[in-house]
């Protein structure tokens, strides 16, 4: 027993506790998770800075001229086959014209903030860059050689192929979402210029992803988690990798 300030005394429905006990005992208590098991944080700060990213990198390609920019650094099959791996992330931040980013932003904030709130911030982030990837890939891989694309469409379709994911696990009506990404996919197939592919792989990765987050089991949920993400990406990486072989052995290169 030890003698303590009484200003210092924590008040309890039993009198008065000791501040250190008190403390110990709130270390102890398991805190609220989120459905995916990560910490609850009200603000979606990814979905912001994403999009303070998009905005930001197209504000630059518009001043440094924008199909210099897109030329440089936007998907382009015949460069990743020749080593500029890169252009399978930077093409996902680039934009052609000032539509196609309002449009990709407005859905990046409806979907994006609800949906970080359920993931937490790491995961969500890893869902964003993974769903990006994976539309790069896609268009990577099922595009003729010398098609160019930009965009954070594969992105965001894979965040509302994840909202469907999580709303189907939680038993929400997804009625409305399905019907968002079913438009979206529809509007992808007649509208010239538009790189459905890119939007399919997206919408692929990011259901894929989202389902080991939220079916992962409770008393192994971190690793089954970072395996599931580590075998999503493999077969990215794979696919990547035979794309850019069969793009070599073409008498072109």
């Amino acid at each position: 027993m030890r003698p303590i300030c009484p200003l210092c005394m924590t008040s309890a429905s039993v009198g008065f506790q000791c501040p250190d006990c008190v403390g110990a005992g709130a270390a102890q208590q398991r805190q609220p998770v989120t459905p995916v098991g990560a910490p609850i944080k009200e603000k979606p700060t990814v979905t912001y800075v994403l999009i303070a990213v998009n905005v930001a990198i197209f504000g630059l390609a518009w001043m440094s001229g924008l199909d210099e920019a897109i030329g440089n650094w936007g998907m382009w099959p015949a460069g990743i086959a020749q080593g500029e791996w890169w252009r399978l992330f930077t093409s996902a931040f680039l934009h052609g014209g000032f539509l196609h980013i309002l449009f990709n932003m407005y859905i990046l904030f409806i979907v994006g903030a609800p949906l970080e709130r359920l993931m937490g911030h790491l995961r969500f982030g890893v869902l964003y860059v993974a769903a990006a990837f994976g539309g790069a890939v896609a268009s990577y891989a099922f595009n003729p050689v010398n098609t160019l694309s930009v965009g954070a469409s594969g992105a965001i379709f894979g965040l509302m192929g994840a909202f469907a994911v999580a709303g189907f696990k939680m038993r929400y009506d997804i009625k409305q979402i399905l019907f968002l990404v079913g438009f979206n996919l529809v509007l992808g197939f007649v509208l010239a210029g538009t790189d459905w592919k890119a939007h399919v792989g997206g919408l692929i990765t990011g259901v894929l992803v989202a389902a080991v987050f939220f079916y992962a089991p409770r008393n192994k949920r971190t690793v089954v988690q970072v395996l599931g993400v580590l075998v999503v990406l493999g077969i990215l990486v794979g696919i990547t990798m035979w794309r850019t072989s069969e793009l070599l052995a073409l008498p072109v290169y």
